[in-house]
């Protein structure tokens, strides 16, 4: 159940159409629901402005069937990460509407209305090695109901190709920076502007990269101000960072 479906259940206590016998009953599985191998948290959406998301990855496609019938079952979109085609061939099985996206690895299923919020988010990526993590923070910030623009391949090599889109980068609410190597692109873009940079580091680069963490510490180590940095490949959680600053930004 979502913000949406609460506020009917108790506008339906309030004018006597049902009782609240009846109410406390429909939130008997609200905070969630025990699958056994999982428990899935219907109460995230109340609490966070967005439904509990599935990581796909070390869960064997029955699960995550399992997983997205109950969430569509309480009226709640699904947005599922780290799914291959393989499992993503499963659920289009029973779920005709779900949407697969190849580069970002995620699928959606959007049925019920969703928050859609105003402010500009920009995804950024220094190479086109860094696109599928920068599409996963995309692809979920889409479906949490935000505007993406997307500004691929404007790393430090080439920063002519960078300071071409001022105008673009200058426009934004919040931007997510997604770079791999020595993870420079961040510090550049957080020099550059005065809103919040999220800083995404990506496992590409040769063997001193050391699968993302020279630019995990790289990012850290920024001497630009107003840079949050996530783990290494997680554009979900820059998404997700983004969203909560943006429904902050228009709920004042």
């Amino acid at each position: 159940m979502d913000k949406i479906a609460l506020k009917k259940l108790l506008l339906k206590v309030r004018n006597g159409v049902i009782d609240p016998d009846e109410a406390v009953e429909s939130l008997h599985k609200l905070p969630f629901e025990d699958l056994g191998f999982a428990k899935v948290d219907l109460h995230r959406n109340i609490r966070k402005g967005y439904p509990e998301v599935i990581f796909c990855q070390g869960k064997n496609p029955v699960q995550v069937v399992e997983i997205v019938r109950k969430l569509v079952s309480a009226n709640q979109n699904v947005l599922a990460t780290r799914a291959g085609k393989e499992l993503f061939s499963h659920i289009e099985r029973d779920f005709s509407d779900a949407r697969y996206y190849p580069e970002a690895r995620c699928f959606t299923i959007e049925r019920f209305e969703k928050n859609i919020y105003q402010s500009a988010l920009l995804v950024v990526s220094a190479g086109t090695a860094d696109i599928p993590v920068a599409e996963e923070a995309a692809v979920t910030a889409e479906a949490m109901g935000h505007s993406v623009t997307r500004m691929y391949d404007v790393g430090v090599a080439g920063i002519h190709r960078l300071f071409h889109h001022k105008k673009v980068i200058d426009s934004a609410a919040v931007i997510i920076v997604v770079a791999g190597m020595e993870g420079a692109l961040a510090s550049v873009v957080g020099g550059l502007v005065d809103v919040p940079v999220i800083a995404v580091p990506t496992s590409v680069g040769y063997g001193a990269s050391f699968n993302g963490l020279a630019a995990l510490l790289a990012m850290l180590n920024s001497c630009a101000s107003g840079i949050a940095v996530v783990n290494i490949d997680n554009g979900f959680g820059a998404a997700a960072m983004a969203n909560s600053i943006i429904r902050l930004k228009e709920s004042e």
